[in-house]
């Protein structure tokens, strides 16, 4: 496989997986006697651009499908982190009636719904059915289409040019990422200014975020692979800002080449600290797949624990880190009963591989498991408010990365 960036040959494989199934793939019961497709798991990093990527076994439409189950208004955290950003946008941009919006993947409208409440003309670009239906629904016009450079020009030709445009944990779920930036620049009005949200691959690698890898994940990206692409669409990134959604996140600001607006400090911060790191060299690739090893054992070693104990164990959220997790891990129904989920989307189905039941949040009530383990460690601190009923009962929280713990 060559990068898709930049076409070198791609030699170095630093994580390896295994094998899984789509980790948004949820299986009705129907569906569990039938064979379920399952596809390498691994990661390489180009020691060209440094654009660290999975293999190609999958395409994007055979990912996000109609009935794609993820919600992005189910979790209050992000929903409001969504409506933080747009209040500051809004401000920093002077956004007003006569201005124009897209976000790309912008799923059920949890973010554009704040730009319509404030009289500010938007669009949303969002390919899977399911959740562009909701956003309508709101309010919200949508284009249900996969973006690139197609796309873009087809805007163009409506008039269609935006003062902003929003890509909010998309840049990583595209396979032809040159098209994709290509239409960015297409459809950017002059003066128009990008915003990019991504986890940042500094601390994917820092704190053993394996789990953040699936075959949805394209692409892993740092702020340097990020301004190397851009720079080759005729776009550059003049401002980062840090951000904790995700386990630490990044919020790109880009713009033409030959926009006035100058690089700030905070992104030469970023530049530095990612080179200091080593990750424009080999040297913290190598070691990864260890460490990966290593938390998948603790697990293992804990559940089997609780289950010669007599200990019950639910899980909270089923996410798609989860189903990296525990398909990495081999671990079954008979190691974790059940997993929680407040998205009516996914419950009644089973998680994909492990075929663990996926049920309301009431069943963490009525159950009342010794351990529930939380999989999307990232809103750990909601999931614990929301359900703190748990430790009424001697009930405990767990989670595995970046290390087994249990929460106090």
């Amino acid at each position: 496989m060559k990068c898709r960036h930049c076409h070198t040959l791609l030699e170095h494989v630093f994580l390896d997986l295994g094998y899984a199934p789509h980790s948004n793939g949820y299986l009705n019961e129907s569906e569990l006697q039938a064979s379920e497709q399952y596809f390498p798991l691994k990661l390489q990093v180009c020691n060209n651009c440094w654009l660290v990527q999975t293999i190609d076994y999958s395409t994007s439409s055979e990912l996000f499908t109609k009935d794609y189950a993820y919600f992005s208004s189910v979790s209050s955290t992000w929903v409001q982190h969504a409506k933080e950003y747009v209040a500051m946008i809004i401000k920093q941009l002077h956004l007003n009636a006569s201005s124009f919006v897209i976000e790309i993947a912008s799923n059920d409208g949890y973010l554009l719904k704040n730009f319509v409440q404030d009289g500010i003309p938007c669009l949303g670009i969002e390919p899977t059915e399911s959740t562009a239906n909701a956003a309508r629904a709101i309010g919200i016009p949508v284009v249900s289409e996969f973006f690139g450079h197609d796309v873009a020009i087809s805007l163009v030709k409506q008039k269609k040019l935006a003062d902003l445009i929003i890509c909010n944990n998309v840049f990583a779920h595209v396979p032809d990422i040159n098209d994709f930036t290509l239409g960015l620049k297409t459809a950017l009005r002059e003066n128009g200014t990008i915003t990019l949200e991504f986890p940042h691959l500094l601390n994917l690698i820092r704190f053993n975020q394996f789990d953040t890898v699936y075959h949805e994940h394209f692409s892993y990206l740092s702020a340097h692979a990020v301004q190397t692409i851009f720079q080759q669409a005729g776009l550059r990134v003049f401002d980062i800002e840090e951000i904790p959604t995700h386990g630490g996140s990044i919020r790109a600001f880009g713009c033409h080449q030959e926009d006035i607006r100058q690089p700030s400090p905070a992104m030469t911060k970023v530049l530095s600290e990612e080179k200091s790191f080593g990750l424009l060299t080999m040297a913290p690739y190598d070691g990864f797949q260890a460490r990966a090893n290593q938390i998948k054992n603790d697990l293992l070693r804990f559940l089997l624990k609780a289950n010669q104990e007599g200990k019950t164990v639910g899980a909270y959220g089923a996410a798609a880190k989860g189903n990296t997790l525990l398909n990495y891990a081999g671990i079954k129904p008979d190691l974790i009963e059940f997993v929680c989920d407040s998205a009516l989307a996914k419950q009644g189905k089973f998680m994909p591989g492990s075929h663990i039941p996926i049920l309301t949040p009431h069943a963490l009530q009525e159950r009342q498991p010794d351990y529930v383990l939380i999989l999307p460690w990232n809103i750990a601190g909601e999931i614990i408010r929301d359900h703190a009923s748990v430790r009424l009962w001697g009930g405990q929280f767990v989670r595995a990365i970046p290390t087994l713990e249990i929460i106090e």
